[in-house]
Formats: structure tokens, sequence, C-alpha cells
């Protein structure tokens, strides 16, 4: 559920909503309270909560707020007692310093917390804290396994006491996140030092945009290849790389000890001498790699020739290659239709977004495409600059029943209706065995609808997922394609028309889409439309008929009111069986809007609710708050992020735990 962003969303609209938190009905898995203006003062509401033997909370947000350490102090006694089953906790920039750190040690160290995921990202951590917190790491009866300290300015002395903690034996963390820190060779040396000497147990290390040395890189390294290691996933994106750092990386992967299956090095300065070493590392028989992020280098069509040779040796494993933005063209496709041919090959996702390919390059990639040893199952070719002419190369492998393609991402190519409409073209458009297609912001109009809608109604028709957000569809556009999915062998489950300038119009035709028996539509995003109150009128006729199976319906943006509520709350009334997830956030529903929809949750199955910016008070908490008590709600999901909730709010939805 999310409140999020309502400024005058005060501490009385959350003392309501606790109220309802402390009834034994209420099912609340995942709440989330970003920037609601809570201080201290909630936290204690929030530990009380958490200590009911009657609460079902999982997963805690609170960043954003100025708890500090005396909030942090307040809240920690509900981590450790034995009723808490809270397993992740966010206090991401709450102002947490050493009495925080020391409340949080002293709760992480009880034998009863069931905390396994703490993120104290964007708070200052010096010495003092990375000590107590590292000790802590080292203590049996610690179950913390994810640890995220992001753009904390992590000194040389935390970085020692880190060390330790991550090379004891005791230790159970297996992800940990330091990114944006700036990690000098100092930094690197005494974080990985002492675990080259010591079994280390993480399977994660991300280490985005830390400044990071050819010095560091080698101790990281050395470190890793010193033990048996359990890494599974590095990421080093976004630190300048040299070409004496793939090299140690590369070696380093072919070394029987590591297990590594995934690794980002998105932006980091690699070039073809970079792409040599890894494919070095591809080529052996030791290396266990699965998935490979080189985006935003300066890769090049002689790089990708490198890597594309490696791709066809057997003993090569990567199923997942992601080059978006390397300045490739036409001549690195010839070394990648190569690999893709290859019998040997394990390829099956490959993202090219971001280069300019030019009509050979797409005219390789859609032959390969066709040939029966082709295993790709994802393509994304986002911005390549397609033309018609490309468009007619990538029609023929949609329509071959024996391509292995099952999800294509065309999105950010100025495609127009004439494209889709060649991409379509042939008696048996029916995109073969084809999942899902993205087309976002396309230039595709109702025409190119009209082409789509026909596509939907083939039989057979695999698709299921269909991403036409960001084009002009408007209400006539909508209008066709609702014609596709009123058609018997339509078995469309996911539409995302987010931004199409649909209106009450566009609504009307959805509307009889949904009610049709034999419709499959499962999930629909209608978000940034101005739909207003009457197109959310008229969408509520379908949802309220029995014949609706919709799960999820996005509506974010879409200019709803009361008067919009109240015809959903009557929808929900009449159907309550299938809508799992609503997102009405920024719209303006007031008071009197979440009233009128809470009436319509009762006895619905409503699992997700997202109110983010909807303008309501302390009014429409109460609402809230004896929906959330009530055993009529099957609420889980709740996020009230960027509300000025304020504490006495905090204290009032705490109590619905009790």
């Amino acid at each position: 559920m999310d409140l999020t962003s309502y400024l005058g969303f005060t501490g009385v609209g959350l003392n309501l909503l606790s109220g309802a938190m402390a009834s034994p009905r209420c099912k609340l898995e995942t709440l989330r309270l970003n920037d609601c203006g809570i201080t201290y003062e909630g936290c204690g509401a929030l530990a009380s909560a958490l200590t009911s033997n009657l609460s079902h909370l999982r997963e805690l947000d609170l960043s954003g707020n100025k708890l500090e350490d005396l909030g942090v102090m307040l809240l920690s006694p509900g981590l450790a007692n034995n009723l808490s089953e809270l397993g992740t906790l966010k206090l991401i920039g709450c102002g947490v310093t050493n009495e925080g750190c020391a409340a949080l040690a002293s709760a992480l160290a009880s034998n009863t917390s069931h905390l396994r995921e703490l993120d104290l990202s964007q708070n200052s951590l010096n010495d003092l804290e990375m000590i107590m917190l590292s000790a802590v790491l080292e203590n049996p009866s610690c179950r913390l396994e994810k640890l995220k300290l992001l753009s904390c300015g992590l000194t040389e002395g935390g970085c020692a006491a880190l060390s330790s903690a991550l090379a004891s034996n005791s230790s159970h963390l297996r992800e940990l996140d330091l990114s944006e820190n700036s990690l000098s060779y100092l930094h690197t040396m005494l974080l990985f030092d002492v675990i080259g000497k010591h079994c280390w147990k993480l399977e994660a290390l991300k280490l985005v945009s830390c400044s990071c040395t050819d010095e560091g890189c080698a101790a990281l390294v050395s470190a890793l290849r010193s033990n048996p290691s359990h890494l599974r996933e590095l990421d080093l994106s976004k630190n300048n790389l040299s070409y004496l750092d793939m090299t140690l990386l590369s070696a380093a992967m072919e070394n029987h000890c590591w297990k590594l299956e995934t690794l980002k090095l998105k932006d980091c300065g690699i070039t073809e001498e970079g792409c040599a070493a890894l494919a070095s590392a591809l080529r052996s028989n030791q290396s266990h790699l699965i998935e490979l992020d080189l985006s935003g280098n300066k890769v090049g069509d002689f790089g990708v020739q490198i890597l594309s040779a490696a791709l066809e040796i057997p003993y090569c494993k990567l199923g997942t290659l992601k080059l978006v933005s390397c300045d490739i063209t036409d001549n690195g496709c010839v070394a990648l239709v190569s690999a893709l041919r290859s019998n040997h090959s394990h390829f099956r996702n490959l993202d090219l977004s971001g280069n300019k390919l030019g009509n050979l390059g797409i005219k390789l990639l859609s032959d390969a495409l066709e040939n029966p040893y082709c295993k790709l199952e994802t393509l994304k070719l986002n911005d390549c600059d397609l033309t018609d002419e490309d468009c007619v190369s990538l029609a023929s492998p949609l329509i071959l029943n024996f391509s292995n393609l099952r999800e294509l991402d065309l999105s950010e190519n100025k495609l127009g209706d004439s494209g889709v409409k060649l991409l379509l073209a042939g008696p048996e458009s029916h995109l073969s065995k084809l999942a899902t297609f993205k087309l976002v912001n396309c230039g595709i109009t109702e025409e190119g609808c009209a082409a789509l809608a026909s596509a939907l109604t083939s039989n057979p028709s695999h698709l299921r997922e269909l991403d036409l957000s960001g084009n002009k569809l408007e209400d006539s556009g909508v209008q066709m394609f609702s014609s596709g999915l009123e058609n018997y062998y339509c078995k469309l489950e996911t539409l995302r028309l987010v931004s199409c300038g649909i209106t009450d119009e566009g609504c009307a035709a959805l509307s009889s889409a949904l009610t049709l028996n034999p419709t499959h539509l499962r999930r629909l995003d209608l978000s940034k439309n101005k739909l207003s109150d009457s197109g959310i009128n008229l969408l509520s006729t379908g949802l309220g008929n029995p014949h609706c199976k919709l799960e999820m319906l996005g509506l974010h943006d879409c200019d709803v009111t009361d008067e919009g509520c109240a015809a959903l709350a009557s929808a929900l009334r009449s159907n309550p069986s299938y809508l799992r997830e609503l997102d009405l956030s920024d719209n303006k529903l007031g008071d009197l809007g979440v009233k009128l929809l809470s009436t319509g949750l009762e006895n619905c199955k409503l699992e997700i609710l997202k109110l983010k910016n909807c303008g309501f008070t302390y009014e429409g908490c109460a609402a809230l708050g004896a929906l959330l008590g009530s055993d009529q709600s099957y609420l889980k999901y709740v996020d009230l992020s960027v509300n000025i909730l304020e504490d006495l709010g905090v204290q009032l939805l705490s109590t619905v735990f009790y």
C-alpha cells in the first residue's frame, strides 16, 4: 500500500492507521514510509508494533526521515524482540551515527532477531560506527545476509573493521554493497588483505563508482584467488579500469577457485584490449561466467569480434551479453552472427541497444535468428536508429515457427506505423513464438494499432506481453487495438499503455474488452493518461463485470478524484475476486476519495495498494486504518512514502500490529 507524497498527511492520520494495525486480522507484510516527516517520536510506536505477536510485518522502509540516533535507539528493541518477524529494514539517509549503530548492533547480536537485510546507505558512518557494525557481523547470533552501505563516507579504519568481519568464519553475510564510497589503494588493501587468508562466504559484491585503482583491483583479485571463493556476482561499474585491471580480473576467472557467474563492468573505460583479456577467460574451461555487462564502454567492432570468437568455444558458458552503447556497427554484427549460429553457443540474451548497427547489421542479425542453431531468446535493439528496411529484415524471423526468440525490444526507434506494418507483414503475421514485444516511444498511431490488433487475433498467437507506452495512440488507436483483445485467439496477458494520449473514449473500448469471457488480460497499465473521472467510470464498468479477470491496474497520474474512487469502489464490490494490485499514485483523491475507495476494498482480494501523493489527511487514514484492521482486508503491501505522516501518524499506524 502506497500513500506517498502528500504533505498534509499528518501524525493524526498515522495514529488512526496504527490503531487498525493493532488488529490480529491485519495481514500487512511490507510498509514503506519514505520521506514522511517522521522523527524519533514515531519510532517508539513502530517498535511496539514490531513486538506484537500478531504482526506479520516483514519489510519496513523508513528512508529519508530524520530519525537520527534517538529514533534508531527507540526502534532497535523491537528488532531484537523474539516476536518481531521483520526481515528487511531500510534506513537510507536517516542521520544515523554512532549511538544509532550501537543500538542496531545490539539488536543484530540478539539470537532472536530475524533481520536479514539492512540498508544504511547515505548515513555518515565513521570508524566507530563501522567497528560496531563489523563486530556484530562476526557474532554467530547475527543472521544478517545483505548489507548496503552506499555513499557512507567509509574511512580506512572502517574498511579494516569490515574486512575482519568478512573474513570471520561465523559471518552470515552474503551480499555487500559499498558503492559510491571513494576507496583508495589503502582502503582496498585494508578491506581485502585479510580476506585472502580466510574463507570468504560473500556471494555478491558491489563496488560501483568507488574510484578503484590498479592497486585496488590487484588487491581484490589477489584476495579472491587465494582461497576458494563463494563469490557469484561482482559489480565494478563506473570505475576506470585499465588493461592491467582487466588482465588481472580475467586471470582470476581462469582460476578453478573462482565461481563467478555475473560480472558487471558498465562505464569502465574498457576498450578492445580489455575485451581480449576477457575473451581469454571466456575460453577457459575453468570459467563459470554466464552474464557479462560491458555497456557504456568503447568496445567497438574489433572488441566484439574478439569476444564473439570466444562465444563459439564449447567451454564458454556465457548466456547473457549486454553491449549497450558500445560503438558497434555492422562489422561487429558479422562476428556476433557467427557466434549465434554456432551449435556450441549457450547464448540466450543479447542487448545491443544504443548502437548504430545499420541496415546490414540488422539484416545479418535477422538472418542469424532464422538459423536452427541460433538459441537466442531475448534481443534488445533500443535506440538503434532502425529504418523501414530494418523492419523488413526483422519481419522474417518473427513469422518463423522454428525461431527461438521469445522477447524483442525495439523501443526508442522511430518505426512509425509503416515500420510496424512491415514488421507484421505477410499472411502469417502471428509473431511466431514471440511472448514479449516492446515498442515504447516508436511513433506509432492508430494505423499501427490496427496491424498489431490483427497480429493478436492470429491463430496461434503466443504473445503474452505488449508495451506500447509513449506512442500517440490516442482513443482511436486504443479502439482499434481493443477489437483485437476481444478476439478469441488473443492470449495477451499484460498490456502497457503509459502516456499514450488516452481519454474516456479509449476507456470505453477497453472496458468492453475486459467484460468478454475469453479475455486473458491480467495486467493493464494506463498510467499518465488523462482519463479523468469520466474515463474511470467507464473503465469501472468493465472491472465490475464478473468476466473481468484483471489482476493489476495501473492508474498513476490519471487525473482521478473522489468521483473516480467511488466508481472504482463500486466495481470492486461487484467483482471482488481478481484484482490484486492497484496504483492510484499522483492523483488528487483527497480524504473523500480514500474513504470511498476503502469501502470498495472490503472483501476485495487486493494485496498491493499504492496511493502516492494523493492529497489526503488523517481522515483518509482513519478509513484505511479501519480497512487494515478488519478481517475483510487482504492487503500485504503498503507504501506510504513521501507523505508527511509525522510522528503522531506513525503512532496511530503502529497499533495495527498489536
